[in-house]
């Protein structure tokens, strides 16, 4: 089988916290098991193949919301799944809840570079 990774897009306008970051990309890491437990979605043999192997991810930045909603609707229009984080704002971003990151998969390489490849690494 091809190489299989979670593509974890993050937004560095935000300028947060380390450990803000860390979070906030645990969220959206874990956000895809959430997601199919609450559609009662079942987990693909790709999905299976990852949580039972290395757990490759791969960290990537945007610089804005609407790249980060860009990166999202392409990923969504080629079939991916795709999970958006929005924090709460209870410790940043002064009370508004704010779009932070986004995971994509895990699913094959090949699918995910098309949507990510050209992004900068994190």
């Amino acid at each position: 089988m091809s190489q299989i990774k979670q593509v974890i897009v993050m937004r560095k306008d935000l300028n947060m916290r380390r450990g803000k970051e860390i979070a906030q990309g645990a969220h959206a890491a874990m956000a895809f098991l959430s997601i199919k437990a609450q559609d009662g979605a079942p987990i693909t043999e790709v999905e299976r193949t990852w949580l039972n192997g290395t757990f490759t991810k791969v960290c990537v930045r945007v610089n804005s919301e609407a790249e980060l909603d860009q990166v999202a609707a392409a990923a969504r229009q080629e079939g991916l799944q795709v999970a958006v984080i929005t924090d709460s704002g209870k410790t940043e971003f002064g009370g508004i809840p704010t779009k932070t990151c986004l995971a994509i998969g895990p699913d094959l390489s090949e699918k995910l570079d098309r949507i990510t490849g050209a992004l900068s690494l994190y």
